[in-house]
């Protein structure tokens, strides 16, 4: 109340949409500044390096950690990730939304909740971070927010399973897209 929601941050999230409910979601996390940590795009094809192999390894094991997720499709390019997360379960683990937020219990309310989306992805990102400053590189960071899109039926589910497969081959329309996408994230900030 004291400023108004002057300074609150607007959120990337579908608003009033629960990210624990079951369902599929497409994911995007960049690298800060977009660097080219994991390796590169070569004839087409994405090659790893040691940075990308972590990345890589750490994304295959989401599934052994939370036992409400199920991997689809995704990739690793040279400064991002995108994937697909199956939420599984029939019914939700709580609500991590953000918006509505009451005054009783305020930090439980807008805290992300255990194996929701952000609670997925949050473990992840520390994850891949911890152990790619400990074995290769202080200075890897990620952008602090991630992109993610509830899909809503089968006909989206396979364009954007076609859309990751292809990314190699559109690294460089990719790129761009990417940067204005980061700009308009951004801009909520």
């Amino acid at each position: 109340m004291k400023f108004n929601n002057k300074y609150r941050i607007k959120s990337a999230r579908l608003p009033h949409w629960d990210y624990g409910n079951p369902g599929m979601y497409f994911v995007t996390i960049c690298t800060k500044n977009f660097t080219e940590w994991f390796g590169m795009v070569q004839n087409r094809e994405m090659i790893l390096n040691k940075t990308g192999n972590i990345a890589e390894n750490y994304w295959v094991g989401i599934a052994d950690h939370f036992d409400n997720v199920e991997l689809d499709e995704f990739i690793v390019m040279p400064n991002h990730i995108h994937g697909i997360i199956g939420i599984i379960g029939d019914k939700t683990v709580g609500r991590d939304v953000a918006c509505n937020v009451s005054t009783s219990d305020r930090m439980s309310n807008i805290s992300p909740k255990p194996k929701s989306l952000s609670t997925i992805i949050r473990s992840y990102k520390s994850a891949v971070t911890r152990s790619i400053r400990k074995h290769h590189n202080s200075h890897f960071a990620w952008q602090p927010r991630f992109y993610d899109h509830v899909i809503r039926n089968n006909h989206a589910l396979k364009n954007i399973q076609t859309y990751i497969q292809k990314n190699p081959e559109n690294w460089e329309k990719d790129q761009s897209l990417l940067q204005e996408n980061e700009r308009f994230i951004s801009k909520l900030n």
